[in-house]
């Protein structure tokens, strides 16, 4: 027999994701804002349907795997590897940036240095989740834009591991464990070595992979291994989980199997990256929000601006348009996913009140929520001038056109 409680809430959380996904398709907006929106409204604040967070919050950590892994099997390693010197010099500088302006708000703000470090890495960390879902949406995932704004965020990904070594040296508390440094190294060689034979032998068949073609209930499982497998040998390493999905789908794509991996995982991806953003938006405290709401906003609206200008005068730097770069800075100007882990490492590592641990949550979670419609109000203003100047040049041209055929026609 089945608990008619909990088959209540999974209906009602069910009807409250497709009502909100139904309102948000008629403007046209992406998906991600109604996982969210849903989390908010499904949460302990407002329905409270969902009462288990922790466990939602697990399961939508697959979603995430699954998403880069998906990514990977698209993705263009030697073309991503050809753009290393915008995505590796971008990424360490706007880890600087944010924590030097950090660094210097807590000099007038009596900060203790660690947190001041703590919070320069957490603004500097983009949203895998989100921009890629939004890429996805657009179909701008293998765009020139879309590829560079793709490896940033996969390096800043990576740059999370020294991000948590260095809060450990900051620490009082706590040192630097020297046994998962030298285990997280072993773990990245390792990784690197994958790649680079994947890359030198080219195309490859998988064991067994005629009977599995053969087989379509098999091949469910058989994707799931692949998925999941190298996701849970590099978190064994003290790696990113999400890494190693996508390494694991970078791999596969190598193989001659994407098509029907990518065919059976589908649904399986879209249920779990929705359950993700569900869980992000419970993590919003409507109370805590409504009474420190002007002080959130505007510390969301200052995030916003500058981690954009910041990204668009790198990019320009590296001899894109101001429009474009200015695009790419707002694709990446929210704070990420891995801001949550950073935050909850900084608070147990006595660098942040419970407060200021509350305060970041909601800004994090505020970013992700707004991110969307911030990246769409500058696509569409770029949009605009584009179309707007092939007017002006079709103009022109008709112009220059219709003088000719006249001088023409007195001559």
């Amino acid at each position: 027999m089945y608990n008619h409680d909990i088959m209540a809430g999974i209906v009602g959380a069910l009807l409250v994701i497709l009502l909100i996904g139904l309102v948000l398709r008629r403007f046209n907006q992406p998906h991600v804002i109604g996982y969210l929106i849903a989390g908010v409204i499904l949460g302990p604040e407002v329905l409270g349907l969902v009462t288990n967070h922790e466990t939602l919050s697990r399961m939508g950590d697959f979603g995430v795997m699954l998403l880069l892994f998906f990514i990977g099997l698209e993705v263009s390693l030697p073309r991503l590897i050809s753009r290393w010197r915008l995505v590796v010099t971008s990424t360490i500088a706007q880890i600087l940036i944010s924590v030097g302006m950090m660094i210097l708000v807590g000099r007038f703000a009596g900060w203790p240095f660690g947190r001041s470090i703590l919070l320069g890495f957490i603004i500097s960390l983009s949203s895998t989740a989100v921009v890629i879902k939004i890429l996805e949406d657009w179909k701008e995932i293998n765009t020139p834009i879309g590829q560079k704004v793709l490896g940033i965020l996969l390096f800043q990904d990576i740059a999370l591991i020294p991000m948590i070594l260095i809060l450990n040296f900051f620490s009082s508390t706590t040192g630097i464990d020297v046994q998962t440094m030298l285990l997280q190294t072993v773990g990245s060689i390792l990784i690197i070595c994958m790649l680079a034979w994947v890359m030198i032998k080219g195309k490859f068949n998988l064991p067994y992979a005629e009977k599995i073609r053969q087989d379509h209930e098999l091949q469910i499982f058989v994707a799931l291994v692949l998925c999941f497998g190298l996701a849970f040998i590099t978190g064994m390493f003290g790696l990113s989980s999400a890494l190693g999905a996508f390494v694991a789908g970078v791999v596969i794509s190598f193989s001659q199997e994407t098509s029907w991996v990518q065919h059976r995982l589908e649904p399986f991806k879209v249920v779990f990256v929705a359950l993700f953003f569900v869980s992000i938006g419970m993590l919003v405290d409507l109370q805590f929000v409504w009474q420190n709401l002007i002080e959130i906003l505007s510390i969301v609206i200052l995030v916003f601006l500058i981690n954009s200008s910041v990204m668009a005068v790198l990019f320009r730097l590296f001899r894109h348009d101001w429009r474009s770069a200015f695009y790419a800075g707002a694709l990446l100007s929210q704070i990420g996913e891995f801001g949550f882990v950073l935050a909850l490492t900084g608070k147990s590592m006595g660098f942040v009140s419970d407060y200021t641990y509350q305060l970041t949550l909601s800004i994090i979670a505020f970013t992700l929520l707004f991110s969307p419609l911030w990246i769409n109000f500058v696509k569409r203003s770029r949009d605009l001038h584009v179309i707007k100047l092939y007017k002006v040049k079709a103009s022109e041209s008709a112009v220059h056109v219709s003088s000719k055929e006249h001088a023409d026609d007195v001559e």
